[in-house]
């Protein structure tokens, strides 16, 4: 039987607010493994999710099969829509959930990851944001679509490129999209497709550029419809999971540890000959071409 060893190795996931998306398993996953967990969070958020913890919100999702609970080794801020502290603007500033943190730009969160750890070994990026989400395409601003290829495709290449240079020979990376990258998903709005489908083309040239200066893998993980805290703000994340349970040859619920399982693969030493790669683990929806739930296929089976 093959194992994921990940002893000795520190993994930085970023994107983890609570313990409802895919962030907190993949971390949970990898601790199974016996890997080291710095968690990101969001500024705005940071707060909250220390209190939750403190509080044993999450135990029973922290929980490892020997029945001991998963920790982390440090928890950082992280706004990855800034690069460098001349990047934030004074109204962040002076927002009251930001002027209790400091040092939360990636540069600096890459210092402080530098200066505390030394190297680490996986980057995980689990970011994905638009402030227009429940607009169409047609509607969204310009402000709009740019902020969400910020937030969720650009935070990916500026991670790797301020973290690779303290990254280990044959370390990983892997973040995450979902199949409107590549179909037209009606209601997945403010520019969130767009993100995603500049998100799986940068994979491809982070993986050779990457994999060529800094010896890093870079993967992705198309994931199928998940009911996180973030996919509600889409507004329909019910439908798109009853969706995928009628039409994907798995008629059954996507779970996060699925997702969680193949991460921990693919950032492992087995995937060791895998870069470049965008893996659904969808219960198979993207290999459809038919929604068989469609009422134009109700008379198929009489004729």
């Amino acid at each position: 039987m093959l194992n994921i060893n990940l002893k000795g190795k520190k993994a930085f996931v970023v994107g983890i607010a609570d313990d409802n998306g895919f962030g907190f398993p993949i971390a949970r996953a990898l601790a199974e493994a016996g890997c080291e967990i710095i968690i990101g969070t969001w500024t705005p958020l940071i707060n909250i999710f220390e209190t939750a913890w403190r509080n044993k919100k999450f135990d029973k999702s922290r929980k490892l099969q020997d029945g001991s609970l998963f920790e982390y080794k440090k928890l950082y801020a992280i706004d990855a829509a800034f690069d460098k502290p001349e990047d934030i603007p004074s109204d962040i500033l002076e927002n009251k959930r930001y002027k209790a943190q400091s040092r939360y730009t990636i540069s600096e969160v890459a210092q402080n990851i530098k200066n505390d750890f030394g190297n680490i070994d996986i980057i995980v990026h689990s970011l994905a944001n638009s402030p227009e989400i429940t607009k169409s395409l047609l509607e969204t601003s310009r402000n709009g679509y740019l902020s969400a290829l910020s937030a969720s495709s650009y935070s990916f290449v500026s991670l790797l490129s301020h973290l690779a240079p303290i990254m280990n020979k044959n370390s990983a990376t892997l973040a995450l999209s979902y199949i409107a990258s590549t179909r037209a998903i009606p209601g997945y709005g403010g520019a969130m497709s767009t993100a995603k489908a500049a998100l799986e083309s940068d994979i491809k040239m982070l993986a050779y550029e990457a994999g060529r200066k800094f010896n890093i893998r870079v993967n992705c993980i198309s994931a199928g419809p998940l009911r996180s805290r973030a996919a509600k703000a889409i507004g329909m994340i019910d439908n798109m999971i009853r969706y995928s349970k009628a039409n994907a040859p798995l008629q059954k619920e996507l779970l996060a540890e699925e997702v969680a399982n193949v991460a921990a693969f693919l950032l492992s030493d087995l995937a060791s000959a895998i870069t470049g790669d965008t893996i659904f683990v969808d219960n198979g929806l993207h290999a459809m071409g038919m929604a068989i739930d469609s009422k134009s296929l109700e008379n198929l089976t009489e004729t």
